[in-house]
């Protein structure tokens, strides 16, 4: 499900060093995970959930004022906003367009395109991305996976969205693109059938992961409420009883190879230096023996040791077990992972959402300001004398009238006494409107959503070519933004380029494209249709 292909679980080794050190990697990113989780609760209107200090413990903000009792009130002007930018990002979707250096390679370049729209429609791309570009602007982080393999009864090149919270990074890279990344990861939980399926090719193998997870195989029983989320999940146990997890992870290894060079036939390989006398030298001794005299020099393997840069997988068990490993599978020969975070300064994720959360506290407080003022406030307050209540009537009768539609009081006039009235009061204006107007135009301002964006018109006389300018002019402070985004399709594009190369047979080729002139004789002979000389560029075009 994972791999492309499966093959035979070799002897299981325990590696308690790799896990510790994927654990000291989920742990660095704990203070980005607790950032999310808050980004992620005011956007989608959890906004008094902060901790305060009422002088014994912390608690919620919300408990704090209910106490006091008061009524903790909320105008969710980040969702509106998070929703703008979306729209923006909906109507700039764009599609990969080839292009190839040669322009003689015109018919691979189209078939290219081709294939390459039908894998954006196969894996639903336009609403994959967009809920991507969601989370982009609540986390600062996006994560995607590509693979090669079966889903369900479809075997193809897949895109699967990684949730940031159970994504595994190293806390040491500092490049925008992630190039020098050593260490990569997710955590999966999955039911005991699906790690069968994933990992098993034989019933030993199933009885020894039975072995490591102890399950009867019984069902999975679900603890967390369904569309309410996980928050701060373990790096050890799943947060549903009876699932099953595994660890992901991808490093970066450095291992000694020698290259070579047969100046017989040209080619050119590599060899492990466990294996270099056996492929190298036994072959060289043979050939200098099988000159003999013959005074022409034998033509040898030269070969020169070096360090190569090369991915591994390892799949292992919260005990430490390593169930699968070994090397990339790609022929791009990196992780199956495409990432992008934002800005990544020093390392830091700080996202659309994070910079506009002090606003939306204080336009909070001003909303439950101006209610607790309002309700302290007197409105249709009767002043009823004692004197005035007539024999056998009680307060509790004319107060009861007095919420009566149509109600009729009786009071009895004296001399001297005043009559019964209604007292109401205006609230004192301290200016808690003008501050709200305040606050909303500094969201605005530091967002970049500003009204042009949002569909507002200044004026009812602004002329359509001035409000094309500023709407235009709005989209210069998300430019940045959208820019990131962009580019982290960009390189999606180039991994999912990459996996239909390598995977894509000919037939396969063949069924997606059609027939046409110029295609079908190229796509018979071989499974190289797209040979590793053709060099492909892709931009994005608007729709």
């Amino acid at each position: 499900m994972y791999l492309c292909g499966k093959k035979k679980m070799e002897h299981i080794r325990t590696d308690f060093g790799l896990l510790e050190r994927a654990r000291t990697c989920w742990d660095a990113a704990s203070g980005f995970r607790a950032d999310r989780d808050r980004n992620k609760r005011f956007t989608y209107g959890d906004q008094w959930s902060d901790l305060v200090d009422d002088g014994v413990s912390k608690v919620p903000e919300e408990t704090l004022i209910r106490r006091q009792g008061n009524t903790p009130l909320k105008n969710n002007l980040i969702r509106r906003l998070v929703r703008n930018v979306l729209g923006v990002y909906r109507n700039r979707w764009t599609l990969p367009e080839c292009v190839a250096r040669d322009p003689a390679e015109s018919v691979r370049t189209a078939t290219m395109q081709r294939l390459m729209h039908f894998n954006i429609a196969t894996n639903r791309m336009e609403e994959l991305y967009s809920r991507s570009m969601e989370e982009f602007l609540i986390g600062g982080l996006v994560v995607h996976k590509k693979w090669f393999g079966s889903k369900g009864n479809r075997t193809d090149c897949w895109t699967d969205f990684v949730q940031p919270d159970r994504f595994i990074i190293d806390p040491s890279t500092r490049d925008f693109r992630g190039w020098d990344i050593t260490l990569v990861g997710e955590i999966h939980d999955m039911s005991f059938d699906e790690i069968c399926s994933s990992f098993c090719t034989s019933a030993e193998e199933r009885k020894a992961l039975r072995d490591i997870y102890r399950t009867d195989n019984g069902g999975v029983t679900q603890t967390v409420p369904f569309g309410s989320g996980e928050r701060s999940p373990s790096f050890h146990t799943p947060a549903n009883a009876g699932a099953c997890r595994v660890i992901e992870i991808w490093t970066l290894e450095h291992p000694s190879r020698y290259a070579c060079h047969d100046t017989a036939s040209g080619r050119r390989f590599r060899v492990n230096e466990e294996d270099y006398d056996r492929i190298v030298e036994q072959e060289n001794r043979r050939r200098i023996l099988q000159c003999g005299k013959d005074l022409s020099l034998p033509r040898l393997i030269e070969a020169r040791w070096r360090t190569d840069e090369e991915w591994h997988y390892h799949f292992i068990t919260p005990d430490g077990q390593v169930i699968r490993e070994g090397a990339s599978p790609y022929s791009h020969g990196g992780h199956p992972y495409v990432f992008k975070a934002y800005p990544f300064i020093d390392g830091e994720i700080h996202s659309f959402v994070s910079d506009i959360i002090d606003q939306q506290k204080v336009t909070n407080r001003l909303i439950s300001m101006y209610d607790w003022i309002l309700r302290a406030s007197a409105k249709g307050v009767l002043l009823f004398p004692e004197e005035s209540l007539p024999q056998g009537v009680c307060i509790d009768d004319i107060a009861d009238e007095w919420s009566r539609f149509n109600g009729v009081i009786l009071f009895r006039p004296r001399a001297g006494i005043p009559l019964p009235q209604q007292v109401s009061s205006k609230c004192a204006d301290i200016g808690i409107t003008d501050l709200l107007n305040i606050q909303m135009k500094m969201m605005e301002d530091i967002s970049g959503v500003n009204g042009a964006l949002q569909g507002k018109l200044d004026s009812s006389t602004m002329s359509g070519t001035l409000y094309d300018q500023q709407t235009r002019n709005s989209l210069t402070a998300l430019a940045d933004i959208m820019g990131s985004f962009e580019d982290f399709m960009a390189e999606a594009i180039r991994k999912d380029a990459s996996n239909i190369r390598q995977y894509y047979s000919p037939r396969r080729i063949e069924a997606v494209t059609g027939l046409h002139p110029g295609l079908t004789s190229d796509l018979r002979p071989s499974r190289n249709f797209f040979s590793p000389d053709l060099d492909f560029g892709w931009r994005l075009r608007n729709t």
